[in-house]
């Protein structure tokens, strides 16, 4: 049966994702000549979530902001193939490409490996928050790779919210009112992205048992008085988090990307619930390259 491929591209206009895109369209024409694959190119800025329907494989390439710019968009049967265009082992000033399995020079071989189901799937866990607004309606944000807030729309003025986790799995549950700048929900994957940057949790490590169905929440620049040790500052938790937002308006942001909004009253429940990712790597698993955080 003939593949079917998306290749989805960052376009601006730099020289070496340009050359990098020649090689790929190399490698692919060959899969052309070679095996009649279907190969369809679009630039990151023109994709639409229908572009992804149907496809056999989904090449992204570019680095981490332009896969989860697009990652939402895409189902959890779908496997996904991240290419860095600008490797940090090529040039210092290059992405790191946390998600990218691949780079152009490896290209040629990997996207074969990933067409003869020869390399390495990572089924990864997303963030999803639901929204009852008052009138009883449901709205669920875009699915989070790394990372979820939650916040006041107006960033100078506070957000205010009442927090409630039934903490199944710990001695007790969450009920406090809170006035923060926001909460950051986090994959066990995306905590490197800013998670750390908000609270000091390094040196710390998870289990393995874990990564797939717990996350981390904190409350941004909660008042010192309030930072209380009982998982309503911040959390390693696999329970929901419910805020019942008391904001003239506030929005959900996932990965950084689209915005979903709400407004005073509304509950919003958060939780891994999210679709899965399929991601595909090549000689070494996405788990290897955190292997200091993780308990075996």
């Amino acid at each position: 049966m003939t593949s079917d491929i998306l290749v989805v591209y960052k376009k601006n206009f730099e020289d070496v994702h340009d050359k990098s895109l020649e090689r790929v369209r190399e490698s692919l024409d060959e899969l052309v000549r070679d095996r009649g694959t279907a190969i369809t190119f679009k630039a990151r800025e023109t994709v639409t979530r229908e572009d992804f329907a149907g496809r056999d494989l989904v090449v992204i390439l570019g680095g981490d902001g332009t896969l989860t710019s697009i990652a939402h968009s895409i189902d959890s049967e779908t496997p996904v193939m991240g290419v860095n265009s600008h490797p940090q082992d090529d040039d210092e000033d290059g992405s790191y490409g946390f998600y990218m399995g691949s780079d152009p020079e490896h290209f040629d071989s990997d996207i074969r490996a990933a067409l003869d189901g020869d390399a390495i799937v990572n089924v990864l866990p997303r963030l999803q928050a639901e929204i009852v607004t008052t009138s009883g309606k449901r709205i669920l944000s875009d699915p989070a790779l790394n990372d979820l807030i939650i916040a006041n729309t107006h960033q100078y003025q506070p957000s205010r919210y009442r927090l409630q986790r039934d903490e199944l799995s710990n001695e007790g549950g969450i009920d406090v009112v809170q006035r923060s700048s926001g909460c950051l929900f986090s994959t066990f994957l995306g905590q490197g992205a800013w998670f750390r940057h908000v609270v000091d949790i390094e040196g710390t490590t998870f289990p393995l048992s874990q990564l797939d169905s717990w996350y981390l929440f904190a409350s941004r620049d909660l008042p010192r008085q309030s930072r209380a040790d009982d998982g309503s500052y911040w959390a390693w938790t696999s329970d929901a988090t419910v805020i019942t937002s008391d904001m003239h308006r506030g929005y959900i942001v996932s990965d950084g990307w689209d915005e979903t909004h709400f407004t005073r009253g509304a509950k919003v429940t958060v939780d891994l619930s999210g679709p899965t990712l399929q991601l595909l790597t090549f000689r070494r698993t996405i788990h290897d390259r955190v292997a200091h955080w993780i308990e075996a």
